[in-house]
């Protein structure tokens, strides 16, 4: 039986249009007027409501097997469907054992069975010593890998070196994948952390100036080098400096294959507006100026910065040291799977910005870098029917009962924020309503 829901903003690929949304078995079948529906089909009218495709997220901490008391597939999941996402792709590492070989992606993957709300694909890391499973885990499934050039904060994961990079590089680029790199140096921030010494680490401002710009700014010019040399898909995650984009935009008008991230936490909060001790806000890079967030937002507007993903990172509520205020004490990570649309929805619509905008940012170019666009990312004919319903009007205040992750901890608390998803379909089937979930999780590893 086929199903179509008519809508004044149905946000597809080539805009935003008035019509009906038409799916069966799972699928886009049309996108036309409504006087063309075949005349048996259920119809939901949606109104001024806006149907947008389901969300696409790459870079997710799920923390499972190993550390499901930080984060688990079942409540990320969740969360991620009431935040309008439809497919979630899973970092390598803060789970046990890391996803840095076949053996633990099979890990991985049986510790998702049946758990999993909304869709999910694993990343693979590129660790110190794992050259050579770079290609079995390509083989395995996995949809590119990833990488730190600095301390990831975890032991288990290991940082890679020049020589061990460049050593798999080549299998990096035989596989056709892409590294999404952690583009900070530890020789700039152990600078920093000299003359850092005897400072008050309860302020703000020692935190942010143990991890300066520069620390950004040398490991992205030596990717986009290695990446002229070994011929690999290049993406930075989680990009904080604004400084780095003229060289970014240098490098791709020669050619290289190279995509940008940024996140909620860096488009929304400023350091100016952190008060000292709010360790919430804790992240690495870290939150930069108020003139440094408007660069990142021009850097979007001008196809610089290709998308918006929320490194949703969560821990235990202790781990965040609220207690003393300590940032050189806290875990760096900041929760937003649920709140990540009305976050950047409420951004755009201070600055003029369009749910077109947000779709390509959030939604079609997160799924071409995982290499999944031909099924998802985009309302098109063909394209599975992960959509959601969205009130871009509607306005709500973040209450811990909204954040449906594990650990109810977010720095967004008692903020008003602007749109609603009321609806999350996943092939078409209603997974998400106004506060209630379907009761038996149907989501599926992605592959390609």
């Amino acid at each position: 039986m086929a199903h179509a829901l008519i809508s004044k903003r149905i946000v597809t690929s080539l805009g935003t249009r008035e019509g009906a949304l038409l799916v069966e078995d799972g699928k886009i079948r049309a996108i036309c007027r409504p006087s063309e529906l075949p005349t048996d089909a259920i119809i939901l009218d949606c109104g001024n409501d806006a149907l947008l495709p389901g969300l696409v997220d790459t870079h997710v901490h799920i923390n499972q097997p190993g550390r499901t008391e930080w984060e688990g597939f079942r409540t990320a999941t969740r969360a991620a469907a009431a935040g309008g996402y439809t497919t979630l792709v899973d970092m390598p590492l803060n789970c046990l054992p890391e996803t840095t070989t076949v053996a633990a992606l099979e890990e991985k993957r049986k510790s998702a069975q049946g758990e999993c709300f909304v869709d999910w694909a694993p990343w693979g890391g590129a660790v110190a010593d794992n050259q050579s499973h770079i290609l079995p885990l390509a083989r395995a499934g996995v949809l590119g890998f990833k990488c730190f050039l600095i301390y990831p904060g975890c032991d288990g994961f290991t940082m890679i070196d020049q020589q061990q990079l460049k050593a798999a590089l080549p299998f990096i680029a035989e596989s056709g994948l892409p590294l999404l790199v952690h583009a900070e140096l530890a020789g700039p921030i152990d600078a920093a952390m000299q003359s850092l010494s005897t400072a008050d680490w309860r302020r703000y401002a020692t935190y942010l100036a143990s991890r300066p710009d520069e620390a950004e700014l040398e490991a992205i010019r030596l990717m986009i080098r290695l990446c002229r040399q070994y011929s690999f898909r290049l993406h930075i995650v989680h990009l904080s400096t604004a400084m780095a984009l003229r060289e970014v935009k240098a490098a791709r008008v020669e050619g290289l294959p190279i995509t940008v991230e940024t996140c909620p936490h860096y488009l929304h909060f400023a350091a100016e507006e952190i008060a000292d001790g709010t360790t919430l806000l804790k992240c690495a890079p870290p939150i930069r100026s108020k003139k440094n967030q408007e660069a990142l937002w021009h850097g979007l507007r001008d196809g610089a910065i290709d998308m918006i993903v929320t490194d949703h990172s969560p821990c235990p509520p202790e781990m965040k040291s609220e207690d003393t205020g300590r940032f050189d004490q806290a875990w760096g990570g900041i929760a937003s799977l649920s709140l990540a649309l009305s976050v950047i929805h409420t951004d755009c619509s201070r600055r003029g910005l369009s749910l077109d905008d947000i779709a390509r940012w959030m939604s079609s170019a997160p799924a071409a870098l995982a290499g999944i666009g031909h099924s998802t990312g985009t309302l098109e004919p063909g394209r599975e029917a992960n959509f959601i319903i969205f009130d871009p009007d509607a306005e709500f205040a973040v209450t811990a009962d909204k954040l449906h992750y594990r650990h109810a901890v977010s720095p967004y608390l008692g903020e008003t924020l602007r749109g609603i998803v009321k609806q999350t379909f996943l092939r078409g089937r209603s997974i998400y309503r106004e506060g209630n979930f379907e009761p038996t999780p149907s989501g599926r590893e992605v592959t390609l």
